[in-house]
């Protein structure tokens, strides 16, 4: 086995967290850092122009390409689950809208933990340390100081560079249910409804990897390899000495003197961690893994978004489906792209979105829609042949726990992903309420009569609370959000992976810094919450003095 190193710090995860955290590691010329993605580079044009996730998702290029296990909650489906495996990891492939969440989440991570440092007060001049909004810098947006050197503001948020009657519509017609018309979603209270904004530069996607880590290649402390699949971690006792990894048909171990941060995300991060020995002592025994540390919470707590697609035949509009359909609107889409970075081509996946609550006796919104101008049976499909447009709706603080476990002692095969979506009493009512509101909306609003709508998914027969049940588990999927499954807490909480500084208990110069810290999930997409994590993870580890 070759040695190389040694290096201050390991990253191993080039998406999200990692190349942030390989920016600002690096910013200090003292220190050596060594950037590990099991993926490739992020060079291929589909990555950045915005439409391109439709190519990038399922393709094993940029995605790990993830089955669930078959989900009696989606009545035994098993469905696609992305994770990029690319530079900038989900960055690269996701939809790019910009949401943090809101304050009550952090406030609840801060009673979880006992820091405050993790509240909505702590956590909002991290998210304005990276943020370059189109707004400028207010009390809650930071911007791009252009005589900084290094530092932040280079998560760049923008307006989306186009718009939709159909959604202007759907929108008039959430106002009529109550969801008031607000321009921003991410200053602590996001109930009501408004466009979303994207992480995009002039209708090119802005990925982690061309934030954070391009800006730092140039650093001589800074060594990034790809097509690095990890194999394990390196251990003397209780003390993390290092990784071992394959590259090609080489073996490697690099040593780390001061930590080795795990930033794989929430199915990577824990897979490493029970491959290493550090996990559920009866998993780890069943697959002939000495057991290092047995530490139970290590891929539990698994917790996702389930949305709810419902699609409406529409008329006297125009939708995707119809300029889709066309040579002529394929033409002119590319047209419009190719010289003003305009048009269907810079589209996120989703434009239009509204956070409201499920009932009143909710202390915030609980539901999310994403809706679009646009219709297909399911991801990967072929758009409709006549125009259609789809509001999806989703549970935001699901109490369904699923959890990743490894099939194998082998780090290639990919491990069980267990959702358990919709198996409390709790998460199925409001599922069905989700679908019953969308109707609502849709059916009977003044805004919508004009275009005639008509449900064709899941069908206007679902009525009963049982059958919409049974139809969010027909036309619910994932949004891509999975957290927790090394999650943060006390240390009177046997689940608890890491503490509140993200140090893995129990185990010596070993962190975890990603989505998978979480204790409970975002109210909104997980994206920028990731980014700020690790903003807070980096400050951290430059704060921890090693002998």
């Amino acid at each position: 086995m070759q040695n190389i190193g040694p290096f201050d710090y390991i990253v191993i995860g080039g998406g999200t967290s990692g190349c942030l955290l390989a920016n600002r590691l690096s910013a200090d010329p003292n220190t050596s850092i060594l950037l590990l993605e099991a993926g490739g580079k992020d060079d291929w044009i589909w990555i950045h122009i915005p439409v391109g996730y439709l190519y990038c998702i399922g393709n094993p290029r940029t995605d790990w390409c993830y089955k669930i296990e078959p989900d009696p909650g989606l009545n035994g489906r098993s469905i696609l689950y992305a994770r990029g495996r690319v530079l900038g990891g989900c960055s690269s492939i996701n939809a790019m809208l910009y949401l943090r969440g809101q304050a009550r989440d952090y406030d609840e991570w801060a009673r979880m933990t006992g820091d405050a440092g993790w509240s909505w007060n702590g956590v909002l001049p991290l998210f304005k340390k990276s943020e370059d909004h189109w707004r400028g810098a207010d009390d809650f947006h930071g911007a791009r100081d252009d005589e900084t050197v290094g530092g932040g503001h280079e998560w760049r948020v923008e307006q989306q560079r186009l718009s939709w009657e159909i959604l202007d519509a759907f929108r008039d017609a959430a106002l009529e249910a109550g969801i008031a018309k607000i321009d921003d979603f991410n200053r602590g209270d996001n109930a009501g409804s408004a466009k979303f904004e994207v992480n995009q530069r002039r209708g090119v996607r802005v990925s982690s990897s061309k934030a954070f880590l391009r800006p730092a290649m140039a650093r001589r402390n800074l060594t990034v390899m790809t097509n690095a699949q990890v194999k394990r971690l390196r251990l003397q006792g209780r003390r993390v000495l290092g990784v071992e990894f394959s590259r090609g048909s080489r073996e490697i171990f690099a040593e780390a003197r001061r930590e080795t941060i795990l930033s794989a995300g929430s199915i990577g991060s824990p897979q490493i961690l029970q491959l290493s020995g550090i996990g559920p002592g009866a998993l780890l025994k069943k697959h002939g893994i000495p057991v290092i540390h047995d530490l139970p919470g290590v891929g539990e707590n698994l917790q996702d978004h389930l949305q709810l697609r419902m699609a409406f035949r529409v008329k006297n509009v125009l939708t995707l489906n119809t300029m889709a359909n066309s040579l002529w609107g394929k033409a002119r889409m590319a047209l419009e792209y190719a010289l003003f970075r305009t048009g269907p081509l810079t589209m996120a996946p989703s434009q239009l979105g509204a956070f409201l609550k499920s009932d009143p006796v909710q202390p915030t919104a609980n539901m999310e829609f994403h809706v679009q101008p646009l219709s297909l049976d399911k991801f990967g499909d072929p758009l409709h042949p006549f125009p259609a447009f789809t509001a999806s709706i989703c549970n935001l603080r699901p109490t369904s726990r699923g959890h990743v476990r490894i099939k194998s002692s082998d780090p290639h095969a990919h491990p069980a992903i267990t959702l358990n979506y919709l198996s409390t009493p709790e998460d199925k009512r409001i599922a069905a309420e989700g679908l019953r509101v969308t109707r609502r909306i849709v059916t009977e609003s003044k805004a919508m009569k004009k275009y005639a709508p008509e449900e064709f998914l899941p069908g206007p027969s679902y009525k009963s609370e049982q059958d919409l049940v049974r139809a969010a588990g027909d036309v619910g999927t994932t949004i891509f959000h999975p957290v927790g499954t090394c999650k943060m807490g006390f240390d009177s909480d046997p689940m608890s992976v890491v503490t509140p500084s993200l140090k893995v208990r129990g185990i010596e110069r070993l962190r975890v810094i990603d989505a998978s810290i979480m204790p409970t999930i975002t109210s909104g997409n997980t994206n920028s919450p990731t980014v700020m994590i690790a903003e807070r993870g980096a400050v951290l580890v430059a704060e921890t003095r090693y002998p």
